[in-house]
């Protein structure tokens, strides 16, 4: 790897023209904001009775300037990807940077594909991975890979099966020197700490890594373009795809992918054309550059206070500030196709998941304001990303103080002379008209990029890949309606999330729901006190003023029904029945993918146990000696005694009366697995390992 400054001339003549270009177009964006922020507060000012004269209203328009700015960015954005796409492109992106055949012609170099997992269905996770590699055996590139599976997973019958199916994988594929399994003892620093482990034991072996998560789908031909281009531009340290989202099944899910692959591609073209070379890091279906990762990435501990203290949990922003840092490019690729992954199923599951983000997104604000010698870019990107949740309580204060201003106005005799030896009275002044032009200038921010989508998708003649245009026009409809119902939702659980990620919450690391429905009762529960606040804030509206209540419905009326909510979204039947209609279709759907045919194809050797993987390891004798051949050497004398006797009460109680802990130790102990398994094949047929003996012969 050459450092930056020892990059071939061409190269270095190339560099200074995307930064210039990046410059301009940031300051354009920046200029465009800050005017149309800046209109927009004046008109805000003017509608208020006594134009920001008092503190709450001076706090309403500062309020009401963030987030108008946030808004601002996003239709900018949109709008800078939508004209570029008319235009064919950015000619500034990485992939235009060579002609076709030049950068088919590069060959590979030795690249390590890694897939960190977490307690995830074991099933989809490798039967994902199996679709990619099928994908790259169709390029006749397969053999510049290799394919790690890091787990991470401590529930003995999760990793065991783990176990069992990446060796049922790599027999079936006859992969037994490029597919290998991974699973550390201990678990620290979540992802990047896995990420981390292999690197210190693999790194060195490889030029690049590609990291996939478990839901992820990348096209062999993606994989190998996307090490075309790192060998072509060495001062590349991470290339970032765009991942369309696919394969939901719910309500929800299918809302999700239909809105992502309709504005995505609107979206993620303005942003790169932004970034240029300064792009962040999304944390998978992206390409990194070994060596200078490992020399210049690593995390170390926040050395703050409370929030910011301790692991960074959002990784990937922080590493490509870092690799920004040393001088090497990141680079986001909108045109890099077929690169995938999976919305979370439900609403439910896709909160929690923001509950987890937001902590480590305002962890960044440690790093954003004390990190050294970061590019202004990669401040700013974790700005966004902060953004992204401190809009929510942004948007709570603003409808709290807006509630303010109107009791005050109602319940309160209005002073017209405020200050001492005031001459002329201070008269209140109402604007309506302008503002409803507010309003109508605001969504039109919020909605026009949407529609600038729906044209971009009919000037490419690609309608029928959406449904055809009247059901594309009315999944829009259903997008909306549906969108609009969900950000007061959001807003609120983000406003807890950013509370107590304030206050340090502790949160719990687990595995993504991949599947299942909400339940009412769990709906009830999760969004019980906010539809009661909603409520009261409702009737407090009502009493009031009916105007009043009659302006808070379209925030309070989705709170109120949050529960209904959550349930209905999660319907797969609901889902499934747009489906058919082909309301809410994205391409794949309609044309088809190789990828999705290799996922949904039956497997025989990937489907779940008929028992607890724990229990099999036990019982069935080829799967034992899998597992016994996995498993750790004979321990220490007095350690294998202490394992002993947890075995004898294995065998006597049967596997329910050990705590996962133990049956852990037991899974991990080469000589406990065998004793038990000859012990469990001579068992009494009425015993516990009998029974459970005899159900898995029946099903065999």
């Amino acid at each position: 790897m050459n450092h930056p400054a020892e990059l071939p001339p061409e190269i270095m003549q190339q560099r200074p023209r995307w930064r210039l270009a990046a410059t301009v177009r940031r300051g354009l964006l920046a200029l465009a904001v800050l005017a149309q922020t800046l209109i927009a507060t004046y008109f805000m000012l003017s509608v208020l009775p006594y134009h920001g004269g008092n503190l709450v209203e001076a706090s309403m328009a500062l309020v009401f300037s963030l987030l108008f700015a946030w808004i601002s960015v996003g239709f900018w954005i949109g709008l800078i990807g939508f004209c570029l796409r008319r235009f064919g492109g950015d000619p500034r992106s990485l992939l235009r940077q060579q002609d076709e055949a030049t950068l088919r012609g590069t060959p590979l170099g030795r690249t390590a594909v890694v897939m960190p997992i977490y307690h995830e269905p074991v099933g989809r996770s490798l039967q994902g991975l199996k679709s990619v590699i099928l994908s790259l055996q169709r390029t006749g590139k397969l053999a510049d890979f290799d394919f790690f599976i890091l787990s991470d997973s401590r529930d003995p019958d999760v990793w065991l099966a783990e176990q069992a199916a990446w060796h049922a994988l790599r027999e079936e594929l006859g992969l037994e020197d490029q597919l290998f399994y991974r699973r550390r003892p201990l678990n620290l620093n979540y992802k990047s700490g896995n990420i981390g482990d292999f690197l210190r034991r693999w790194g060195k072996a490889y030029d690049y890594m590609v990291v996939l998560d478990a839901d992820s789908l990348m096209a062999g031909e993606t994989l190998v373009r996307m090490v075309q281009l790192m060998q072509r531009h060495p001062q590349v340290g991470i290339l970032q795809s765009s991942p369309s989202l696919l394969n939901g099944r719910s309500l929800f899910a299918r809302l999700q992918q239909f809105s992502n692959q309709l504005y995505g591609p609107l979206f993620t073209t303005g942003l790169a054309a932004i970034q240029l070379g300064h792009a962040a890091f999304w944390g998978h279906n992206a390409i990194l550059r070994v060596r200078p990762f490992m020399q210049h990435c690593g995390l170390r501990k926040l050395p703050g206070w409370g929030l910011f203290k301790g692991p960074v949990l959002s990784h990937d922003f922080a590493e490509a500030a870092y690799m920004g840092r040393a001088g090497l490019e990141v680079w986001l690729e909108p045109e890099l196709a077929q690169s995938y992954e999976e919305s979370p199923p439900t609403l439910s599951d896709e909160l929690t998941r923001d509950r987890r983000w937001a902590k480590g997104n305002l962890q960044h604000l440690w790093l954003m304001l004390f990190s050294r010698r970061l590019k202004l870019a990669h401040r700013m990107a974790f700005l966004n990303g902060i953004m992204g949740y401190v809009a929510s309580p942004l948007w709570f204060t603003f409808l709290v103080l807006t509630t303010i201003e109107v009791a005050r106005l109602i319940l309160w005799p209005i002073n017209y002379f405020p200050e001492q030896n005031q001459l002329f009275p201070l008269w209140p002044e109402w604007h309506p008209q302008r503002a409803v032009w507010m309003v109508s200038i605001t969504l039109t921010l919020l909605f026009l990029p949407k529609f600038l989508a729906i044209a971009d998708v009919l000037l490419r003649g690609r309608r029928k890949a959406f449904g055809g245009g009247i059901k594309l026009f009315c999944s829009v409809l259903l997008e909306m309606l549906i969108s609009a119902l969900l950000a007061p939702i959001r807003m609120l659980s983000h406003c807890r999330y950013v509370l107590e990620a304030l206050f340090n919450v502790n949160l719990r690391w687990a595995g993504q729901n991949r599947s299942g429905e909400t339940s009412w009762l769990a709906a009830v529960l999760n969004q019980g006190i906010g539809s009661l606040m909603a409520l009261a804030w409702a009737g407090f509206a009502w009493w009031l003023d009916p105007m009043f209540f009659v302006w808070s419905l379209p925030v309070a009326l989705p709170l109120v029904l949050a529960a209904p909510i959550f349930v209905l979204l999660s319907k797969v039947s609901w889902g499934e029945g747009l489906m058919r209609k082909r309301w809410l279709q994205i391409p794949e759907e309609a044309s088809g993918s190789s990828l999705l045919d290799d996922l949904e194809t039956p497997s025989n050797l990937l489907t779940a146990e008929q028992q607890p993987a724990f229990n099999e390891a036990i019982v069935h004798p080829q799967t034992n000696r899998l597992q016994t051949r996995l498993a750790h050497a004979p321990r220490a004398q007095r350690q294998q005694s202490e394992l002993q006797l947890l075995a004898q009460r294995c065998l006597q109680d049967g596997p329910a009366a050990l705590s996962s802990a133990e049956r852990n130790l037991l899974a991990s102990d080469a000589r406990s697995l065998q004793w038990l398994h000859t012990q469990v094949w001579q068992a009494d047929p009425q015993s516990r390992w009998g029974q459970i003996l005899a159900r898995r012969i029946r099903t065999t």
